[in-house]
């Protein structure tokens, strides 16, 4: 159908483009693949589920991997993600607790806003957040980047990554100052993740916000490869370093009943 506007050229008015919906339907035949029972999966295999060319295949599940929603080894093995697993435990009819249930229990039992955090290739994305309750509150926001050094999620997925690892990634990103109680030092990093593995969680000390202080566990996936974290955050007003550490065994519950549930998909 055409239309003419005053002396302008005639306008083709065209329907939806046909591009953009196939290359939605390759997206969720992958994903449909990637969720079948058996995984991890082979890019190979993904693709003849999917009927979707091999090179269009990799693009598709590269942009998964960074948003999330899938997983990779580096060798061609192709996993459900932390984030899809999130969606699916919040949507399943057939599980009494979800994790958005479990996180606003924690936020109960402790008076703390409650964060849920992925990782994003060198950075976390926070996926959830329960409020404290309290009058106060802190800047951060669902679909929020924060980086791994300065934060306590971010602590403690640096713990238990390979210090090969650690190395790739403060090369990449750097260690800049969010505040003046930053680490901004490698080896002084290397001391304080060491420190995490020993008592298994992580603090923030006001290092990327002042006035803010966080207690932060990892979340595990099924082979042990830590993927984001769960954190209790408190104004440092309102609470002590060690009436929130008083709560590390409460976080630390929780991270494994995330991984739990995670688990179930």
């Amino acid at each position: 159908m055409t239309r003419a506007i005053g002396n302008e050229v005639p306008v083709q008015r065209v329907g939806r483009s046909s591009t953009a919906g196939s290359a939605l339907e390759k997206t969720l035949r992958i994903t449909e693949a990637l969720t079948a029972f058996g995984g991890p999966h082979r890019l190979a295999e993904l693709a003849a589920a999917a009927g979707v060319p091999k090179s269009s295949t990799y693009r598709i599940l590269a942009s998964l991997v960074e948003q999330g929603y899938a997983v990779t080894d580096g060798d061609g093995n192709y996993g459900i993600g932390l984030r899809l697993r999130t969606l699916a435990s919040q949507i399943s009819a057939d599980r009494p607790e979800g994790i958005v249930e479990l996180l606003e229990f924690l936020q109960k039992c402790t008076g703390q806003a409650v964060h849920l955090a992925l990782r994003s290739d060198n950075a976390l994305t926070y996926i959830r957040k329960v409020e404290s309750g309290r009058p106060v509150r802190t800047s951060s926001r669902v679909g929020m980047r924060i980086p791994l050094h300065a934060t306590a999620i971010g602590k403690a997925v640096l713990a238990h990554l390979p210090p090969q690892e650690v190395e790739g990634i403060v090369r990449a990103t750097g260690m800049p100052a969010l505040t003046r109680h930053t680490l901004t030092g490698r080896e002084r990093l290397a001391e304080e993740l060491a420190a995490v593995r020993a008592r298994g969680y992580a603090v923030d000390d006001e290092e990327s916000e002042l006035s803010v202080r966080c207690l932060g566990v990892a979340v595990f996936d099924r082979r042990g490869v830590p993927v984001g974290g769960v954190s209790l955050t408190a104004a440092t007003f309102l609470t002590s370093r060690e009436e929130l550490e008083r709560f590390s065994p409460a976080l630390l519950e929780a991270a494994r009943g995330v991984e739990r549930l995670l688990r179930l998909g």
